[in-house]
């Protein structure tokens, strides 16, 4: 008698049951957590993440203005400064160069810590610019005319030239000392970045 011809057990494009890939082990599943009282599964509750902040500025630094003058900005912002305070010296103290000199000291002051970095070197330039600016209101001779004026300047930077090299003085050692300080933050920078550091 004739035996069948029986045909293999075809599995997909494998063929045959032993052609088939093993496939890959599932990873363990995680131990389940304790079951509560009525069968659900209680689920541990992660802390809730914070997030990372640095150190809070004090409330006084918070508050100062801090601008960042371009060259331009510090020149005009020192030059309309100096002539209002020449106009207000004018006005209530009698013309007095002492008066002046005393208020370019701050002016001084704030164009060198106001300038931006890239143009430091503007503040110690524009200072004694914007006193001579500032001097002509204030600078009198008895006379109301123009060249009365400028004569009366001239004496003024002549007699009050320590109060113009004071202030641009204050302005150079600011100027300095903001220099000193951004290329220490720099060469610093660099050595924290250098590979095997």
């Amino acid at each position: 008698m004739e035996q069948p011809r029986t045909r293999p057990t075809q599995y997909g494009r494998y063929g045959t049951r032993r052609d088939r890939p093993a496939k890959p082990a599932r990873p363990p599943l995680p131990p389940q957590a304790a079951r509560a009282a009525g069968g659900g599964v209680v689920r541990a509750s992660r802390p809730a993440r914070l997030p990372q902040r640095g150190p809070a500025p004090p409330p006084a630094a918070r508050r100062l203005p801090n601008p960042r003058l371009t060259g331009l900005g510090s020149g005009l912002f020192c030059g309309l400064v100096m002539l209002l305070l020449g106009l207000v010296t004018e006005a209530l103290f009698g013309a007095s160069p002492t008066v002046y000199g005393v208020l370019f000291l701050p002016v001084c002051v704030l164009t060198a810590l106001w300038v931006r970095e890239g143009d430091l070197l503007i503040a110690p330039v524009v200072v004694p610019i914007a006193f001579a600016v500032g001097l002509l209101p204030v600078a009198d001779e008895g006379g109301g005319s123009t060249l009365d004026r400028l004569m009366g300047m001239v004496t003024g930077l002549a007699t009050q030239a320590g109060w113009l090299y004071g202030g641009t003085l204050v302005a150079g050692v600011l100027v300095i000392a903001r220099r000193v300080r951004r290329v220490r933050a720099v060469n610093r920078r660099v050595a924290r970045n250098r590979p095997g550091a």
